[in-house]
C-alpha cells in the first residue's frame, strides 16, 4: 500500500476551486484512515484556509494562486496553505464571539481554524497558515 507522503496542489483564486480542497481532505483522509468526525474538522478547517487566501490574501486576483502542500508530520497531518498577498497579524483579529462581534460577517475563519485543527501556525507575516491535525 502506497502511502501519501507529500502531496501539493497550486490553483487559481476563485472561490469555485474550493472543490479541490475537498478532494485533497479526502485522498488524506482515505489515505490515513481518518474517522469522520475528524474528517469534519480538517476539511472545515482547511476550506476556511483556503477561502481567507482566495479572498483576504490575494483578493480574489485569478492571476494570484493559492498552493496547498500536504505531509505527515510528527504523527500530525499537515497542511500548508500558502497565498501571494501581503499576509497579515493574526494576532490583532477580533474574537468573533465577543457580542460586539457576533453581528459582524467577516472574521470567523481563523476562529474556526484555531478550534478545529489541534495546532496551528502563521509564518511568512499570515501569508502562510499551517494547520496540524493528530491522525486520529
Amino acid at each position: 500500500m502506497a502511502v501519501m507522503q507529500n502531496h501539493k496542489i497550486s490553483f487559481s483564486s476563485k472561490v469555485e476551486n474550493l472543490v479541490l480542497v475537498e478532494k485533497l481532505v479526502e485522498e488524506v483522509c482515505d489515505e490515513y484512515k481518518v474517522s469522520t468526525d475528524h474528517y469534519g474538522n480538517i476539511l472545515v478547517g482547511l476550506t476556511e484556509a483556503v477561502n481567507n487566501a482566495i479572498l483576504h490574501g490575494n483578493k480574489n486576483d485569478l492571476s494570484k494562486k493559492v498552493t496547498i502542500e500536504f505531509k505527515p508530520k510528527n504523527g500530525m497531518l499537515s497542511f500548508l496553505v500558502k497565498d501571494e498577498g501581503a499576509g497579515f497579524d493574526h494576532t490583532i483579529i477580533p474574537d468573533p464571539t465577543n457580542p460586539e462581534n457576533i453581528e459582524k460577517p467577516n472574521g470567523r475563519g481563523v476562529f474556526l481554524m484555531g478550534h478545529l485543527a489541534d495546532n496551528v501556525v502563521f509564518h511568512d507575516n499570515g501569508s502562510k497558515v499551517e494547520l496540524n491535525f493528530k491522525m486520529a
